[in-house]
């Protein structure tokens, strides 16, 4: 089988200008902070990080945040994928706002979702007597931090999923309901293999900002060592004691997680990639 032509042009002229300047923008604000944040931390010393990492009050905060960021994932996966077909598959009433609604965490200030997230659950929100009865605590305990965390990630599988559903068109859906296939089976052999890619970059962000979140998680859990503390929150407050290099090491933790999944999400579309 011979292999298809590839169709994009080679930058020549001008373009190589737009090219540089693309490139050198992307470097400037993404890679030279991350060499930065790993020149700081071999400046301070690997090992005196590695053992300041592994204190309970630092261990207790990253794993906190890998614990947020897993369960934002779970959440966001296949209530993600759902709100993606009935945005996009679905006419409906009130359709337009529901749409609005999914990119209000993207749009909003984050201090500002965890002020709405007290004012529900806070200790005069409108949900406290509920609280009361069940005997439940939401702010400043670990459930607010689930709530904060999965708020802000609620957009990317819902848009990427979405996205690839509305480039791909429903014409092999419908086909495969025209050939006798419940909903369930063209869902699982027909959409779930096509919106794989836009799933895995939509899971892949939802990890990434699941980690960073810093504003949200500080309103509704309060930073509390060994209980609300996360990644961020640690670093924030490790870098106000003048604890720059575990400040500095959580911190590049963070980045190089984040730049593993979504290359090993790219990496894994690479592979499946047809010929």
């Amino acid at each position: 089988m011979s292999e298809a032509p590839d169709h994009r042009q080679v930058p020549v002229g001008g373009e190589w200008g737009l090219v540089s300047v693309a490139a050198g923008y992307v470097t400037l604000l993404v890679l030279v902070p991350l060499v930065a944040l790993a020149v700081s931390v071999v400046h301070t010393g690997v090992g005196a990080v590695l053992i300041e990492l592994w204190q309970p009050a630092a261990r207790q905060a990253w794993l906190t945040s890998l614990l947020l960021a897993a369960i934002a994932v779970l959440i966001n996966a296949p209530l993600g994928v759902i709100g993606g077909l009935v945005l996009v598959r679905h006419k409906f009433w009130g359709r337009r706002v529901l749409d609005v609604l999914v990119d209000l965490p993207l749009s909003v200030s984050p201090v500002m979702s965890g002020l709405a997230i007290i004012a529900v659950f806070g200790r005069e929100g409108f949900m406290r007597p509920v609280l009361d009865v069940l005997s439940l605590q939401v702010t400043y305990a670990f459930p607010a931090l689930v709530i904060a965390t999965v708020f802000v990630t609620l957009p990317f599988v819902v848009r990427e999923v979405g996205y690839v559903l509305t480039e791909l068109g429903d014409s092999e859906e419908l086909a495969a309901a025209t050939l006798g296939a419940s909903s369930w089976q063209t869902f699982w052999r027909v959409t779930l293999p096509k919106i794989r890619r836009g799933l895995g970059y939509g899971l892949s962000l939802t990890l990434a900002r699941a980690l960073g979140e810093f504003g949200a998680v500080l309103m509704v859990g309060g930073a509390i060592a060994g209980k609300t503390g996360t990644a961020t929150t640690f670093i924030y407050a490790a870098f106000e004691e003048r604890r720059e290099g575990v400040a500095f090491g959580l911190a590049l933790m963070l980045g190089l997680v984040s730049v593993l999944v979504l290359t090993a999400v790219e990496s894994r579309h690479r592979v499946r990639k047809p010929l």
